[in-house]
This record gives C-alpha cells, structure tokens and sequence, in this order.
C-alpha cells in the first residue's frame, strides 16, 4: 500500500477533463491509496465515484466544494481566499455520508440554479468585449454542453474560459499568434512560462493552458458578483453538522508567483490569519484543508500551528481540473507533512462509519469518548486502512 493521498480531486461535474470513473483511474494509476472527488456546487459525480473506487480497489472520499458569503462577520470587505470578489470565500465539505448525498444536493441544487442566472449574464457581458474580434460566446450553446448540467453538474467560470480559449483557438490559430491575439484584444501581456507555453503549438494541453492565462487576467473584465448563489458561512457550517460531514476552510495565502499559474499575485488571508483561525473554531468548522505544493513551508507552518491551537483537522488535497496536473503531492515525502497521510485515512474511516452508524469524528457519541481530536484520528484512521474496497 503506497501513502500517496489526495482529496481534492474535481471531475466532470464541475470543471475537468475527467470523469468520476476516469478521475478514480487516474488515482489508482499515479499510484494513490485514497482519493477525494470534491466538484464545485454538485455532488452529481459522488455515486459514481464511489462506485469506481469499489470496482478499481481504491479508498475513496467524497465531498463537495463552494463559496460563502461572510457578510457580517470580521472578514466583510475583506479578500479572503477568493481572488474574484471581497467577503467570499471557497469553503470544502469532506466526508459526506453516502446515505446523506441526496440531502447535499437539496442544499446545492438552488445556489446551482441561481449560479447558472448569473453565469448567463457574465456571458453576456463576456461575449460584448470579443464582439468587436469577431468572436461571438452563446451560453446555451457553447458553454453548457462541456458540462454536466443536465445531470447535476456545476457551470463555472472555467467552463466559459474554456469556451472562449477554443474560440480564440479556431480564429487565429494555436502558437505565438494567441499571445498577440491577447496583447491587442484584452491587453494581457503573457510571459515567462505562460508565454512560452502559448508559444508552442504542438502542446496536447494547449487549450488549458489558454485558460489558465485567461483566468488569472480576464476573468474581472466580464466577472458580474455573486450573491444569490452563495449560502452564509453559518449556512454552509449548519448543512456540515446536519449532514455528518466535516465542513473545512480552504486556506489559499498571499500568492506571489502562481504555482497553478491562474491566480493574480495578491495578497488574501495571511494578514488576520490568527484571527480567523479562531473565528473558523468559534463558528464551528471542523477543518482547515491545504494544498502543500500551492504554498511555502513557513505558510503551512504557521497554519499546522493553528490547526494544533484551535482543535482543527488538518485535510490534504491537490485541486486537480487540468490533464497536465500531478495527482501526487511529493510534499508528503517531508516528514512534517507525513500526519496528512494518517489524516486522509481518518477521513476514509470518518466516512465509513458515518454512513454506517451516523457517528463520524465530530459526533457527540464520539467526542465524549475520545475528546482529543489525535485520538480521533488514530481511531478512525485504524477503521480507514481496514475498509476493503
């Protein structure tokens, strides 16, 4: 058994080249022994992949991502960890019970709706600053069909990218005339890596890689904010507790040079994270997932010790939506992130018994019998490695 562990993996039903099935694949073929589906506004995939990782022989978690309105709260106003819109911030659900699935998608299924009003919009206002290039972006008829819409999948930003990078693509043609077509049209200067992989035609990956530049410059040119579609952060924490699930903060950090190459340099929550960090406690999240090939090692440090401060789990995951990412985190070979590998297996464990007896790692049952949150883990990370898929 490898301690490969991932638990932040999207598929199809939000933005990704790949299916629940593939994305379990894939998994099993970099050589995991867990791994997390973890869409935007959809736990459509959740089935599925739970499915898959039976019939591959693969541990599977499952959950879902969205973003919360913290309106009235200390971080009002505020960048948070969403670099599109102040006040905002992405927020995971982990560990669903599969007996609870149908119940997250009553939650999801109206925020999806009301996403999709304001995504018809920013397409609109999208399709008036390409007009005067000759291009021409229709939501019905270019943006909905690289979805799963029809099946409970989410429609983002990145699908509309994607669809403009293909229009750009058809138009001028892959290679150096892309980043003269974005220098004259949007006034994005590409460069360094980002320019040297738009300059390469012959790449498989060349319409990702599109969107990715994309998406860190163009995004707040059409970018219309969110309202309707974003439960409050007491919301989202309320639906956790009532689902069995463990609701986490997706901690981001200031951002210099972009590792996914997608996010502006800019500064989020770095400034107040003490702050935060206890407010995260105060309002009842369980967890604070992390991305270690995303941040420094002095960021993670300083949330590990928060983490230990506050009582909050620590979860691990690589956000995958691009064929060209890794599924392994080699960060997990350093031995202060090896508690990552035992957590993602506590995960696992959380899961199982909470589908089975509704008493996960934040039951009441549970706390009373093991109050420290290490002897929780170790407890359910033992039930994790002895599930059999």
């Amino acid at each position: 058994m490898t301690d490969n562990v991932n638990n932040h993996i999207h598929t199809t039903f939000s933005f990704s080249p790949y299916t629940p099935t593939e994305a379990v694949q894939m998994a099993k073929n970099s050589g995991l022994a867990t791994v997390g589906i973890m869409d935007h506004d959809s736990v459509g995939g959740l089935r599925e992949f739970i499915a898959a990782g039976r019939a591959i022989g693969i541990a599977t978690t499952v959950g879902f991502e969205c973003r919360a309105n913290f309106a009235g709260t200390p971080f009002e106003g505020r960048y948070i960890n969403n670099p599109d819109q102040i006040s905002i911030a992405y927020l995971s659900m982990h560990g669903v019970p599969h007996n609870k699935i149908d119940e997250a998608e009553t939650f999801l299924a109206p925020y999806r709706a009301a996403r999709n009003v304001r995504n018809r919009r920013m397409v609109e206002k999208l399709g008036g600053l390409v007009r005067g290039a000759g291009l021409a972006i229709d939501f019905d008829a270019d943006i909905v069909p690289l979805s799963r819409h029809d099946d409970g999948g989410s429609i983002t930003e990145r699908h509309i990218l994607f669809a403009l990078a293909g229009k750009i693509i058809e138009k001028v043609g892959a290679g150096p005339a892309v980043a003269a077509f974005l220098r004259e049209t949007f006034g994005i200067e590409a460069t360094g890596n980002n320019l040297e992989k738009l300059n390469n035609p012959e790449s498989k990956w060349y319409q990702y890689y599109l969107l990715g530049v994309l998406k860190g410059h163009l995004v707040k040119d059409f970018y219309i904010e969110a309202s309707a579609e974003l439960p409050h952060v007491s919301d989202f924490v309320a639906m956790g507790d009532a689902l069995g699930a463990i609701p986490a903060y997706a901690y981001l950090g200031d951002v210099g040079d972009s590792v996914t190459g997608d996010k502006r340099t800019q500064k989020y929550e770095d400034s107040y994270l003490d702050e935060l960090a206890e407010f995260l406690k105060n309002t009842g999240f369980k967890a604070i997932t992390y991305m270690p090939t995303r941040n420094t090692h002095a960021q993670l440090a300083r949330v590990m010790r928060l983490c230990e401060r506050h009582g909050l789990f620590e979860i691990c995951g690589e956000d995958i939506n691009t064929p060209f990412q890794p599924f392994v985190c080699e960060a997990l070979r350093r031995d202060e992130y090896k508690h990552l590998i035992t957590a993602a297996w506590a995960l696992v464990g959380h899961e199982r018994s909470a589908t089975e007896s509704g008493r996960g790692m934040f039951s009441r049952e549970i706390i009373d019998k093991y109050p420290s949150l290490n002897a929780r883990i170790a407890y359910f990370a033992e039930i994790g490695r002895s599930v059999k898929q």
